[in-house]
This record gives C-alpha cells, sequence and structure tokens, in this order.
C-alpha cells in the first residue's frame, strides 16, 4: 500500500491539465478547460477540466474523477500504479515493498552522470571568476544562475572525466551519456565541453537529460558558438523543448508561448518576467517539439533571427506548428537585435510592442515577396506559389486552410480552384532515417546538409564523396552549388568561406554550415546514408513526375504511354524499397468537393 500522505502529494503536485491534455485535446474555456470527452462518443463539448480543484466531469455520460481516476479508466492501470505513474512524472519517490524493483532500470546510470555533471559545472562557475563575470555583463546574477543550474565547464580537456572517474563512474557511462568523446587523433577520451558556459537541459517532467555549452565571447572563425549534448538513450534534441519544464505553466495560463533560438534568450527574457517561453535548440522546430507545445497552446510567437538563416528557420518551425494545430505568428525585432540583447538594454517592457506588431506566418511570407517584387509578374508569382504553397498544405485547421488559400488567391491572382487542385495533389513520404515522417524533398535536404557538413568537418572524404555522387544529384540548387566549389577546391584547407567563389545564396549556406554546433558521431554511416537519402529524394521527385504524366497520357487517351509509365513506377517503387525506403501515401482528409464553402 502507498501512504496515504504520499498520494495526497502526488495528486497536490500533479498537472492535470496536463496529464489529461496528452490524451484529449483540450481547448480554454474561461478559468477550466473543455473537450469532446473520452468516455462517450459526442458532438458538442462536453467534457470539462477544472484545474483549481484538480478534477475532470462529463455532463453527458457522468464520468468525473482526478488525475488517478482518468488514467485508471482510460489506461486500464491499477489505483497503485496511477499513483506510481504520476508520481514519477512530479518527482514524488515512493518506496516499495521489500524485494521490489521498478520494471526497467537501465537508464539510471546516464541520469547519475547526468546529474553529477551538473553539480560539477556548478562548483566549476562558483570557482571561476572569469566565467561569473560573463554572466554578470550578460545581466544574469547569482538569482539566474541558481534558478537556471547554470554552470561552467573548464578550460581542461579532461576535468569532468577525472572527477567522475573519483566518483565511480565509468567512460562507457560518460559516453553513452554524451558528456566525453573519443577521437582517433586523442590517446584517451576527452570532456565534450570545454572553457563553455553551461545551460543543463531537462526534459518536460524536470529531469536533466543533456547539455548546453555557449563559448564565452566572440567565437573564433570555425569554432561554434554553440555546442549540445549528442543524441543519447535518455535525450533527443528534436524531441526537448529547453525551459518547457519551467515555463508550460505560464505558457497555458497565458494561451501563447514565445519561440526563441537559444539558451540565452530564454534564460534572458524568463530572468526578466517573461516566463511564457520555450527554446527549440535547433535552426528549425521539428514536429515532435511543435506536438509537445500544442500540450500546451495553440498559438506560437516566433522569435527567430531576421537574417536569410532565420528566415528559414521561422518558416521551417512555422509549417511544423501548423501541422500539430498550433497558429504561428512572426516577431521582427530591429535589424541586429535578438531577444536578449533587446530586454538586457531596454528591459522586458521593449518587447513588448514588437509582440503586439506580430504577424501572421502566411502574411509574412506575402509581405517579403512584395517586397521583393516576386507579385509583380507573372513568373515571379510561378515561384511565390512555390513557397507560399508548404505553409497551405501544412494548417491542419481547416478553417485556416480556407483563409489562407483565400489570402493568396487574393494576393497572387492565382484561382482558388487551382490552388485547392495544387493542395490535394498526393505526395510520398519515407519513413526512415531522421525524416520524421517529412516529405520527400525534406529528407533530401536534410542528406544534402549531412553530407556538407561531414566533408567541412573531414575534407578526407571529399575525392570519395566526387566518385559516389554527382553534382546534379543535389536537388537543392545552394548545396550543389557549395558541393561543386568543394569538389574543385578539395575543401577549405583550414580557409575560411570567401575562398569559395559563390553565391550570396550558397554562401549563406556554407556560413550556415560552418557555424552548425551538431556533433557527427560514427562518419561512414552518416557518409552512406546521407548519399542513399540525396539518391532517393531525386527517385522520389521522379515518382511525382511519373504520377502527373500517367494521369496527362490517361486524359489523352494515350494507354501505350501511360502503361510505360506504370512500369516505370513500379521499378522506381521497388528500388526505393531494396533501398530500404519504404512507401507511404498521403493524401488530404477531405477532398475539395467534401470541404464545405463558406457562406457568402
Amino acid at each position: 500500500m502507498i501512504a496515504e500522505h504520499l498520494v495526497d502529494e502526488v495528486r497536490a503536485r500533479a498537472d492535470i491539465v496536463e496529464l489529461i491534455g496528452e490524451h484529449v485535446p483540450l481547448k480554454r474555456a474561461g478559468k477550466d478547460f473543455r473537450a469532446l470527452c473520452p468516455f462517450h462518443q459526442e458532438k458538442t463539448p462536453s467534457f470539462y477540466v477544472v484545474p483549481s480543484k484538480g478534477f475532470y466531469k462529463c455532463f453527458g455520460c457522468g464520468e468525473s474523477g482526478d488525475v488517478f481516476t482518468f488514467l485508471m479508466k482510460r489506461t486500464g492501470l491499477g489505483f497503485q500504479d496511477a499513483v506510481r505513474q504520476v508520481a514519477q512524472r512530479v518527482g514524488v519517490d515512493i518506496p516499495r515493498a521489500a524485494g521490489a524493483r521498478p520494471a526497467d532500470e537501465r537508464y539510471r546510470p546516464l541520469y547519475e552522470a547526468i546529474a553529477f555533471a551538473a553539480d560539477f559545472f556548478r562548483e566549476r562557475l562558483a570557482e571561476s571568476e572569469r566565467a561569473r563575470k560573463y554572466l554578470a555583463e550578460r545581466g544574469l546574477g547569482a538569482e539566474a544562475v541558481e534558478r537556471f543550474r547554470l554552470g561552467y565547464a573548464p578550460d581542461d580537456w579532461r576535468a569532468l572525466r577525472e572527477a567522475a572517474h573519483r566518483h565511480g563512474i565509468a567512460d562507457d557511462v560518460l559516453l553513452t551519456a554524451g558528456l566525453i568523446k573519443e577521437s582517433e587523433h586523442a590517446e584517451e577520451a576527452y570532456d565534450r565541453l570545454r572553457d563553455r558556459i553551461v545551460f543543463p537541459t531537462a526534459d518536460v517532467t524536470g529531469r536533466l537529460v543533456a547539455f548546453g555549452g555557449r563559448i564565452l565571447g566572440r567565437a573564433a572563425e570555425g569554432v561554434p558558438k554553440y555546442l549540445n549534448s549528442p543524441d543519447t538513450p535518455i535525450y533527443h534534441k528534436g524531441r526537448v523543448l529547453y525551459g518547457l519544464n519551467w515555463s508550460r505553466a505560464a505558457i497555458r495560463r497565458q494561451g501563447e508561448v514565445l519561440v526563441v533560438e537559444g539558451y540565452l534568450d530564454y534564460v534572458s527574457l524568463a530572468a526578466r518576467g517573461v516566463e511564457n517561453v520555450a527554446a527549440a535548440l535547433g535552426t528549425a522546430m521539428t514536429e515532435e517539439q511543435a506536438a509537445l507545445l500544442a500540450r500546451y497552446t495553440d498559438r506560437a510567437l516566433l522569435l527567430y533571427d531576421s537574417d536569410a538563416a532565420g528566415l528559414r528557420a521561422t518558416f521551417r518551425s512555422a509549417d511544423a506548428l501548423l501541422r500539430a494545430a498550433v497558429h504561428p505568428l512572426v516577431v521582427t525585432l530591429p535589424p541586429g537585435e535578438d531577444p536578449d540583447a533587446l530586454v538586457r538594454k531596454h528591459g522586458a517592457d521593449a518587447l513588448r510592442p514588437f509582440l503586439d506588431g506580430a504577424v501572421d506566418v502566411l502574411d509574412r511570407k506575402l509581405q517579403i515577396l512584395e517586397e521583393r517584387g516576386y507579385l509583380q509578374d507573372v513568373e515571379g508569382r510561378r515561384k511565390a506559389l512555390d513557397g507560399l504553397l508548404p505553409t497551405l498544405r501544412a494548417a491542419a485547421d481547416a478553417a485556416l486552410r480556407d483563409i489562407y488559400v483565400a489570402r493568396v488567391a487574393e494576393r497572387t491572382g492565382v484561382r482558388r480552384e487551382t490552388l485547392e487542385a495544387e493542395l490535394e495533389v498526393e505526395y510520398y513520404r519515407a519513413p526512415t532515417r531522421g525524416s520524421a515522417g517529412a516529405p520527400a524533398g525534406a529528407l533530401g535536404l536534410a542528406g544534402q546538409r549531412k553530407l556538407l557538413l561531414l566533408l567541412l568537418r573531414d575534407e578526407s572524404r571529399i575525392a570519395h564523396a566526387a566518385e559516389r555522387l554527382a553534382p546534379e544529384e543535389f536537388g537543392d540548387r545552394d548545396y550543389r552549388e557549395v558541393y561543386v566549389a568543394l569538389l574543385g577546391a578539395g575543401g577549405l584547407k583550414g580557409r575560411g568561406p570567401a575562398v569559395l567563389d559563390l553565391s550570396d545564396g550558397a554562401r549563406g549556406r556554407l556560413e550556415a554550415l560552418l557555424a552548425d554546433p551538431e556533433e557527427l558521431t560514427e562518419g561512414d554511416r552518416i557518409f552512406e546514408d546521407s548519399i542513399n537519402d540525396i539518391r532517393a529524394e531525386g527517385l522520389y521527385r521522379r515518382l511525382d513526375d511519373v504520377d502527373r504524366q500517367v494521369a496527362s497520357a490517361q486524359a489523352a487517351g494515350d494507354e501505350a504511354h501511360a502503361g510505360a509509365l506504370a512500369l516505370e513506377k513500379r521499378e522506381l517503387m521497388q528500388t526505393l524499397r531494396s533501398m530500404g525506403y519504404p512507401l507511404e501515401r498521403l493524401f488530404r482528409k477531405h477532398s475539395r468537393r467534401e470541404r464545405p464553402r463558406p457562406s457568402t
């Protein structure tokens, strides 16, 4: 039996809205939340969650209870197991009976190693006047350091490793946890983070799982400003949002989240009272991160940099949010400003006018296209549509999608019927390595980026890449230009990007690659996977072309040509399957004929 006082403590700590929201899409209704009841069929929401009292009730079927009752009825758990599951989420330790063991303790050493490292980094910060001075100059004093558990990785190759050894933590655990790394150029493993401010990263329950390290001051050329822990058994960067463990209640309370790029942006805002913030820890938000935010809000304000790379990240993040039914708006800060710098210089209140001026992501795209003259002629409008259609396709909310279609039709002059036909075109995807269900184009783009990143880090692979992959196989024009330049020059050879003769777009891609903090391990596997992903993208593009040509041939009554195309299609699909890319077909959930028209 679990002691009654422990049951009460778990119940008091549990966030009933968060827990039920993982099973049922909740919408705010005043101070409470409502949804369609998960326990009976209904068309009008009558299921209410009352966070102030910690219970739920359906006024349709009469079901009611607390967090434990919901889990028991929803998942079939017994009371004891339901209490233990919630206790694990909220950090309450419930003793087990003698001889009983948790079902799976295999990751306990990793969590212990991460916790040890966090304490180690905090102690080193207390000893480093230089690191404390840097944080003070960024407006972060002792209170912020304590609240966000900030630390410092000393400028020593093996300080953490040696301290961990004295504590009985072996190299294999440190390696698996991403705290140290090995290299063929070093005799012994060494600390991953050195001479950096350390930001411990927690999962949504508050359990530490990883670290990020920021270099003190300006980064030298070729040195990444930030280094993140690699993916480990307990940490997947694309599934965690920095600060969400602290900010989730504020996000739900305020009904919106401010999405920033990195650790310092988050800490600067949160330390100054702007609590409803989360950081994606990457160039763009993933589908998993967007789905995580959708548990707490249906509105996101994106505060990324306004340069070319920042805009690309903004629009990719916005599409991920739209697919998760979260409405994204774009915040535009003054040139050269970021959230951290703005609030440090002018205070948190200075951010409010820019938040109030946030623009819907589609409107922001249209603004940029108009500023750049794309909407002035036929050719420009055709290119503009290529940039607008992904956002229209991403909109999971049917009403928002209809608004977007009407707006694009009005601004581009393309008929609504034509746009809707474009949105209904089926496409292929490959649910394989790291694609997270992305369309084939995203799969190939990721492969091109990863291959170039590897070639820049290990120039000895360039000659091998030239033998395996022709430049024409790169689907992205800018990445292809960078690839050709690297093949011709044999790499940067320690020089800056200016030595390569590149267009502005390709130069921007190269600079982004050089600043990318992603750690690459298992180079041989990454090399092969990237080449396969790039080739798979070409096969998917050809599949799309064949589908269109089949439809045209059938419409023209040319059955012989349609048959030949069908044979090619089967061969393409067989090739993809033989490469390990299973195929799925994605269709619109509702056809244009079924979608109700807005009344006029």
